[in-house]
């Protein structure tokens, strides 16, 4: 099991970054505008960098709902693979049985 503080920075993260979501689109949208002057553009670039680094969804890591583990997560599942094996083995995702041929 990934350590708690871990898990805690990263829901931490989820809410900065839905906290900023509106306010980082409507900059991005700024600055993908080819229509306004450059030094408008280069305001809102400037005001982009001076949001929360934790703002950015890039920084986001998928971690297993059970576990808290980083690495092996399936998206589809929001498990990690060895925890997605036991509960598969033992039958409990619908659809999902073993592989054999």
């Amino acid at each position: 099991m990934a350590k708690l503080a871990l898990i805690n920075r990263e829901q931490k993260r989820r809410q900065t970054v839905r906290k900023f979501a509106a306010r980082r689109s409507e900059l991005m949208a700024l600055i993908a505008n080819p229509k306004l002057a450059p030094e408008e553009r280069y305001e809102a670039r400037m005001s982009l960098q001076k949001l929360p680094r934790n703002a950015s969804p890039v920084r986001l890591r998928n971690r297993c709902a059970l576990t808290g583990r980083a690495r092996g997560v399936f998206r589809k599942f929001g498990l990690a693979r060895g925890k997605l094996r036991d509960i598969a083995m033992r039958g409990e995702i619908p659809g999902v049985i073993k592989a054999s041929w």
